[in-house]
């Protein structure tokens, strides 16, 4: 800032040099360290004479670096000392580690009054810098905390394949049912090409349309179910004679499974537990008293007739154990079961008397009931 006249000097303050009296003169010359001063004002300085502070302006005036006392001074008489302030109004330099914070207005200090990297980690509050004082692409790797990175802080449908290690992603990563056949090709589905037989030890991926579901199995499992054995399969008899009533369409008891694969057989019922198309074959085998008799076979699909095939048997001539002669009926039907529905053999006889259906005797299966699950 440009000044008329001296530039003041701001909180300078300054002891003039001894001053000796010379007999019969006011005006001395002031200096400090032998060099000439120029105070501010006369009421920027104290000066002390024969022990009284004088008052300025009238006990002395000033004219550049020379005082002059308002009368001579004598031999005796002592200047004590003449103290310079400087320009008061101002605090000029204040002293090192002087300043606190309490002294400076807010906001009032710049980026350009800071020091080259002298703002470290410790000065910075938590969690007060943001995306926006951060240059883009300016973080890598090397700043991230190992582990600090959770899929929160990914966005939809950024990972892909690039990303991934070979051989990183096993069954425990993937939803149930998350892969269907459209992403897969020939060699992952078979383990091999079109042109190359699959070994024993070879797991196939087939696709069941009815459950929308690709369902493994091993090679002897995957050439049994072409043509081959069923794995869905059971086969049941009975064990006694069982008395069933004139005309009435009874329940036929079966108490001996020969062929259970899914244990799915109790109570003389079937539930499949297993979603299909089922072929189902009843035989049964009746004794009668009388010739003429009539018998028929029943297969029941919850609770109700699902199919039959009556078989009129006429006897030609009575059998040595009390009459009784032997009617033997079949049926078969293939059937849709959802994996509740449940099957049942019925049979009912027509004639005159007490019918009987016969169990197993004689190293002969009489009646039995039997089915299987169709590959589709």
């Amino acid at each position: 800032m440009a000044y008329i006249g001296r530039e003041p000097q701001i909180g300078n303050y300054q002891v003039c040099d001894a001053i000796s009296v010379v007999n019969a003169q006011a005006a001395y010359t002031m200096q400090v360290n032998s060099v000439n001063v120029i105070p501010e004002s006369v009421n920027h300085m104290i000066v002390s004479l024969n022990g009284v502070i004088q008052n300025p302006g009238s006990s002395y005036t000033i004219s550049s670096s020379t005082i002059t006392f308002s009368s001579n001074l004598a031999t005796g008489d002592s200047i004590d000392f003449i103290y310079l302030l400087g320009n008061v109004l101002d605090l000029g330099t204040p002293s090192d580690d002087t300043v606190t914070g309490a002294k400076i207005v807010d906001n009032a200090i710049n980026s350009e009054h800071y020091t080259d990297a002298s703002i470290d980690l410790a000065h910075l509050s938590a969690d007060s810098v943001d995306g926006s004082k951060i240059a883009d692409n300016a973080i890598n790797s090397e700043h991230y905390t190992d582990g600090s990175i959770d899929t929160a802080h990914i966005a939809d449908a950024q990972v892909t394949l690039a990303k991934l290690a070979a051989d990183s992603v096993n069954a425990t990563k993937i939803a149930d049912d998350a892969i269907s056949e459209e992403h897969l090709d020939v060699t992952s589905i078979t383990g091999h090409t079109a042109e190359t037989s699959i070994a024993d030890g070879d797991l196939v991926l087939i696709h069941d349309a009815s459950a929308s579901a690709l369902r493994k199995m091993t090679k002897a499992n995957f050439v049994s179910g072409i043509g081959g054995a069923n794995n869905l399969m059971f086969y049941v008899t009975n064990n006694g004679t069982q008395n069933i009533s004139n005309n009435t369409l009874t329940k036929v008891t079966l108490d001996v499974e020969v062929i259970d694969t899914d244990g799915k057989f109790a109570s003389s019922r079937y539930t499949p537990g297993e979603a299909g198309t089922y072929f189902i074959h009843g035989a049964v085998h009746s004794a009668s008293a009388n010739n003429g008799d009539e018998g028929s076979a029943w297969i029941y699909k919850n609770g109700a007739i699902a199919n039959n095939i009556t078989a009129f048997d006429i006897m030609g001539g009575a059998g040595s154990d009390n009459n009784l002669a032997d009617i033997g009926t079949t049926v078969s039907q293939i059937i849709v079961l959802d994996d509740n529905d449940y099957i049942e053999l019925y049979a009912r006889q027509v004639g005159n008397g007490q019918a009987k259906i016969l169990g197993t005797g004689g190293g002969s299966i009489r009646t039995s009931l039997f089915g299987y699950k169709l590959i589709t």
